[in-house]
């Protein structure tokens, strides 16, 4: 090197924290492929903190701005001693709290909403250049998440937004006042999404929205949702299709017949009760009752009999009596849901329900919590227990369970989103993340079920093009030739070497 060269800068890296829903996580791989296209490295588990360090905020439950300020203060003192390093807020708690981020924390350099994702790495760069933090919150959506450069999490599946923003005035909820209302992508657009994704090797998409059956309000066409399920059917190479969240009240019999004749619609659906009670949930302004919600249910059920549905339930609104809560155990118990997202009612400043009277005491909440939960718990153990014995096709992910080393199995989701744990019999091949395994279950437990094939008579494995993917970007982070897509033996190129199960 000659005493006029300099040398070269070593590359910055980013690390993206996601908090909150299926949209965060969404945003969240667009912030990374975002600051992947700037020049950005992203840090490597174990190695120190990275040099930008973005939040991607949730606004949703109370103690959001405690963990939020907790984290940016544990940040404040390693930034004291790394010049050049950076922190961004973004998010719905960056569009809620806004300027209260930068007077709360002022050594953070960058503040941006929900509506201005792709704002980040101008604002970053201005940042540095000024030396003065920068805070862009828009009113209004500048561009959909999905058509910015994206770094996605996995190979075989992928996010598709087709809407953003909600109508709804549920009076617990901050999310419409944060993200706007509802703006739904043309179908077009959409579907061009889907085949580029699965032309990259994706074999599985779940549709994104507020309200993702109420998809089309915009552009007038009410029946636009199951026009948009249909059409993925017709995607050559798309084998899984899934979608959340949908709200009860919008839920037509039309979607419920485009999930059953639609071969790669997943019989998995999602749909939140909030309140097993009529009373709460007119307080909740949620425009459904609890006959209308297990109606739904039924027909889901006739139609698609092995279809396992989920939901989300709020414990201790404010006002909510034993009796209510009754009623809400009770509609739980006759709805059999294969798992629930259950959570204790968190006051929002800015929601409706903040100011109601008769705002439950804590311990109130937390006793019906419990007893919430250990019915739901009793449920989903029987629920997976009916799975004995059945024959399930396996979507393989890369991370196997908690305690894969003692048991050497692998794990995965069914066609039913069941997670399941499975091990390979003597002489079985291995299959690869993104990799379809046939078996048969032979255990279950409340939150997972079991696969212990006997024999190789028990097991298949289908090769996938999402396999194909993950083997490409293996070898492509190991910069050796990857295997060959039609491959049949052996471990392929980056996958643990578990043991077969004797």
């Amino acid at each position: 090197m000659t005493d006029e060269q300099e040398p070269a800068s070593p590359t910055r890296t980013y690390e993206v924290r996601t908090y909150g829903c299926q949209m965060n996580v969404h945003d969240s791989e667009r912030l990374s492929g975002l600051l992947e296209a700037s020049g950005l490295i992203e840090q490597q588990p174990g190695d120190e903190i990275a040099d930008v360090v973005v939040f991607n905020t949730c606004a949703v439950r109370e103690n959001a701005d405690n963990k939020l300020y907790g984290n940016l203060g544990m940040l404040a003192h390693v930034k004291e001693k790394r010049p050049g390093m950076q922190i961004a807020v973004g998010g719905c708690l960056a569009q809620k709290d806004r300027d209260t981020i930068l007077r709360k924390a002022p050594w953070v350099d960058v503040v941006f909403g929900t509506h201005n994702v792709g704002s980040l790495p101008a604002l970053l760069d201005r940042a540095r250049h000024n030396n003065e933090a920068q805070l862009e919150i828009l009113e209004s959506l500048e561009v959909f998440p999905s058509t910015l450069p994206t770094k996605r999490d996995s190979v075989h599946s992928g996010w598709v937004s087709i809407s953003v923003g909600c109508n709804n005035t549920c009076t617990f909820c901050i999310v419409p006042s944060l993200r706007g209302k509802e703006r739904d992508r043309r179908p077009g657009e959409i579907l061009a999404e889907i085949e580029a994704l699965v032309a990259d090797g994706v074999i599985e998409v779940t549709l994104l929205g507020q309200n993702v059956n109420s998809y089309g309000i915009e552009f007038g066409d009410r029946l636009a949702f199951g026009k948009l399920l249909r059409a993925c059917g017709q995607i050559e190479g798309l084998e899984r299709v899934r979608f959340t969240s949908p709200h009860p009240a919008a839920f037509t019999d039309d979607v419920i017949e485009a999930m059953a004749e639609t071969p790669n619609i997943m019989p998995q659906l999602h749909m939140p009760l909030q309140s097993g009670s009529d009373k709460v949930l007119k307080e909740m302004r949620r425009s459904y009752r609890s006959k209308k919600f297990l109606g739904i249910l039924d027909k889901v059920r006739e139609l698609i009999p092995e279809a396992a549905i989920t939901t989300d339930i709020i414990v201790g609104f404010p006002g909510e009596t034993e009796e209510d809560f009754q009623a809400t155990l009770d509609v739980v118990e006759a709805s059999r849901f294969s798992s629930a997202f259950t959570f204790q009612y968190s006051k929002r400043p800015g929601t409706p329900a903040a100011d109601l009277p008769d705002q439950l005491p804590k311990a109130v909440v937390q006793e019906r919590y419990e007893r919430l939960t250990a019915l739901q718990d009793r449920i989903c153990a029987e629920e997976n227990a009916r799975q004995i014995g059945r024959t399930v096709e396996v979507m393989v992910t890369e991370h196997a369970g908690r305690k894969s080393g003692e048991t050497h199995r692998l794990s995965g989701r069914s066609t039913d989103q069941r997670l399941v744990h499975f091990s390979v019999p003597e002489g079985g091949q291995i299959p690869r993340p993104g990799d379809l395994v046939t078996v048969t279950v032979t255990g279950a437990a409340a939150f997972h079920l079991v696969s212990d094939p006997a024999s190789l008579g028990d097991y298949s494995v289908r090769r996938s093009r999402a396999g194909d993917a993950w083997d490409r970007a293996q070898a492509d982070s190991c910069g050796v030739p990857a295997t060959g897509a039609t491959g049949t033996g052996g471990v392929s190129l980056g996958m643990p070497a578990l043991p077969p199960r004797k």
